[in-house]
């Protein structure tokens, strides 16, 4: 080694060991102010290090890591994020809105766990090993973090639940989330090789207050609320804008956790003091208790305090705290059945009913609408509410010209409350409920056992809207340009009167409608002509079923593999599942047991829809021979057979995952044109690389 080389050499070891020092020292730092609120050293001194540590990461480039302080600045804009499907599902919770009804919770829990019958007391020595944990119910964006080996490698969004958004690097600039995990204190558990935290991104009042009047001084335009000014940062193309934005990570649960040294975690409150441990930032106030009495009562706290705690919460959520009792309880649907929220009285506002409007949706329910004087509730201007049906429009007695108590929580949408009799003026209507539809006419007519009055004419040009508009939605078959207008003129023009309709358009016949060229039209045809082999839950979806979104849907397919099976699969066979309660079961044969809908899907596979399970022509199963299970996947660059979500879809029909992100435990890179650091890192990692003609011949489609 010449005398240059060995002085560059010394002076890379020497610089390497400095960086180090210094990402230590920025990270005890960070942890001391952003999480324990007691800083050790000055602005002054801590922007001094971490110049340092920026010069000498600008000197040698290939030093930098992605769990260096600096990497908290942002990155140039991304074109778009990339699907991220979540290990196991980020399930939202049910609500209760008063105490009567999280007894009722509590009862169905000890009856689930078989404890003590029917009835069950507190005091029931049966109940000694349940207990529960509450903490507040933050009103943020929910989000989960991977760390591999202590490492943040991804961000997520929640998502549908199965699959977010990956925003990584948004992530990163969130200055008390861990880039690297640390233990802060001697007691702290070791770290896991495979960790996915889930908690919520939210901005404190005080900093959303102070960054509102610096947009209001600089004449920029004004947020409405924390709970919308951290999901919009958190969803910016440029992280360099999200880096600018207060935002804080509270963490509140595990997901995965895998290589955890030592006795395992079996209780929440063990997680909680777990990801304190590590560097966390939890809940300020959160309790263990005995019986729902302690629940009540911290509930109780927390409303008086409500205003003075520095976030926005919107609710109590209350955990069966045992994981064994949490495995026990398992889940329905999107929901665990071993945790529910309590939400706090939502917030409310004064004002007028000025008129009332119905709407018909697809099932043929008419919707009456509050038409009011329009009033900011909770930094939301609102000028319509739901009433809900006609029997809350007489029990409440709403009439227009009323002034009326409107509340709304969250994106719920607004709600009348109450009528303020004191204020009705005299000249105020009631509102006559109409009998009949008044879209076309037709009977409306309220079912047995059903509080919703609905149009009996499957016909009703208002309820094919719907379920055409809904048919082509993102959730269900997804059909590039069919939107909202464009709906409204094949139906008003008496071209299509149901789904089926769609695929029987040719061009020229669409080329005749207003704003409607051959090109356009052209695009169109060609966009339900790629939907003709949609996946099958996808066209589940898209049927309308009620009760059967995208998740029961999902369900649906992976369990009967076919749309014959599904369609003949009785009640009981339905309710065996374990996501599909009575209600769903209920809801899905009687949608197949009539013949309107059964001829319906006959004439789509007539016009050649053939829903796939496993998509894209994979069978009914997995194929022999082609099993992924345990097997981990990561596309990138282009691809040019497959779209990115094909592919993933693939891998998990065959009992793979597709991942976005490169680890130890990915065994395949699939690797198109302008792959770049993720097929640079499998080299590092040894990871086998392969193109998208590999992996189609893999999977029998070359």
């Amino acid at each position: 080694m010449n005398a240059a080389a060995e002085r560059d050499n010394t002076g890379r070891t020497t610089a390497r060991r400095r960086i180090a020092e210094l990402r230590d020292e920025l990270h005890h730092h960070n942890h001391r102010y952003y999480i324990l609120d007691d800083p050790l050293i000055s602005d002054a001194e801590y922007d001094l290090l971490f110049r340092e540590l920026q010069g000498l990461e600008e000197e040698w480039p290939d030093l930098l890591t992605t769990d260096s302080p600096t990497m908290r600045v942002g990155a140039p804009p991304a074109p778009e994020f990339e699907s991220y499907r979540h290990a196991r599902p980020m399930l939202s919770l049910a609500n209760a809105f008063d105490f009567d009804e999280l007894r009722e919770w509590q009862g169905r829990v000890y009856r689930q766990l078989d404890l003590a019958g029917e009835e069950v007391e507190e005091t029931d020595p049966s109940l000694e090993d349940v207990t529960f944990l509450a903490e507040p119910k933050f009103d943020g964006a929910a989000i989960e973090l991977v760390y591999e080996n202590g490492i943040l490698t991804a961000g997520v969004t929640r998502g549908d639940g199965e699959t977010g958004e990956n925003v990584t690097d948004n992530v990163r600039t969130i200055r008390n989330v861990p880039l690297r995990l640390r233990q802060v204190d001697r007691k702290a558990r070791s770290i896991p090789a495979l960790l996915d935290v889930r908690g919520e991104v939210i901005m404190l009042r005080s900093e959303f207050d102070t960054m509102n009047r610096k947009r209001g001084e600089a004449g920029e335009q004004l947020f409405a609320n924390p709970r919308n000014a951290a999901a919009g940062a958190l969803r910016q193309l440029d992280s360099r804008v999200t880096a600018t934005r207060p935002l804080t990570f509270f963490a509140y649960g595990i997901g995965r956790i895998e290589g955890l040294e030592g006795k395992p975690l079996e209780r929440q409150s063990e997680v909680l003091k777990a990801l304190g441990g590590w560097g966390f930032r939890i809940a300020d106030r959160w309790l263990r208790a005995d019986s729902l009495n302690g629940v009540e009562e911290f509930y109780r706290q927390l409303v008086d305090d409500r205003e003075s705690i520095p976030y926005e919460a919107d609710g109590l959520v209350v955990k069966v705290e045992e994981f064994r009792n949490q495995q026990r309880l398992g889940q329905v649907s999107r929901s665990p059945r071993w945790a529910i929220a309590w939400k706090f009285p939502a917030q409310q506002a004064t004002t007028v009913v000025e008129g009332i409007e119905i709407s018909v949706g697809r099932t043929g329910a008419l919707t009456p609408t509050a038409v009011l004087e329009p009033v900011e509730v909770g930094g939301v201007t609102v000028s319509r509410a739901t009433l809900h049906n006609r029997e809350e429009i007489e029990r409440k007695d709403v009439r227009i010209g009323d002034t009326v108590i409107i509340q709304r929580a969250g994106d719920v949408i607004p709600a009348v409350v109450k009528v303020i009799d004191e204020k009705r003026k005299p000249g105020t209507r009631r509102f006559k409920f109409p009998d009949t539809c008044p879209e076309c006419g037709s009977d409306a007519v309220q079912p047995e056992g059903e509080v919703v009055v609905r149009c009996v004419n499957l016909s009703c040009p208002a309820q094919i809207k719907e379920r055409l508009f809904h048919w082509g939605s993102r959730d269900a078959m997804d059909v590039d340009g069919l939107g909202e207008k464009l709906v409204e003129q094949l139906v008003d023009c008496g071209m299509v009167t149901d789904p089926a309709g769609l695929y029987e358009l040719k061009v020229e016949d669409l080329s005749l409608l207003d704003r409607m060229g051959e090109i356009s039209a052209r695009n169109l045809v060609e966009a339900l002509d790629r939907t003709k082999q949609a996946p099958l839950d996808r066209f589940l979806a898209a049927l309308g079923i009620r009760q059967v979104g995208t998740h029961v849907a999902r369900v649906l397919a992976r369990e009967f593999g076919s749309l014959e099976k599904i369609m003949e699969a009785d009640q009981e066979t339905l309710e065996e599942i374990f996501d599909i309660g009575p209600e769903v079961a209920s809801q899905v044969t009687a949608f197949f047991s009539r013949t309107e809908n059964r001829g319906l899907i006959k004439r789509l596979l007539t016009g050649g829809v053939a829903p796939q399970w496993p998509p894209e022509g994979a069978g009914t199963g997995v194929s022999p021979g082609l099993d992924f299970t345990g097997l981990v996947f990561v596309f990138t660059g282009e691809l040019e057979v497959l779209t990115r979500d094909e592919a993933k879809r693939l891998v998990e029909s065959f009992g793979g995952r597709a991942t976005s992100s490169v680890s130890g435990k990915t065994d395949y890179v699939v690797a198109g044109p302008g792959a770049g650091s993720k097929r640079e890192k499998a080299e590092e990692l040894g990871v086998e690389i392969i193109n998208e003609a590999a992996f189609l011949k893999m999977i029998g489609r070359a």
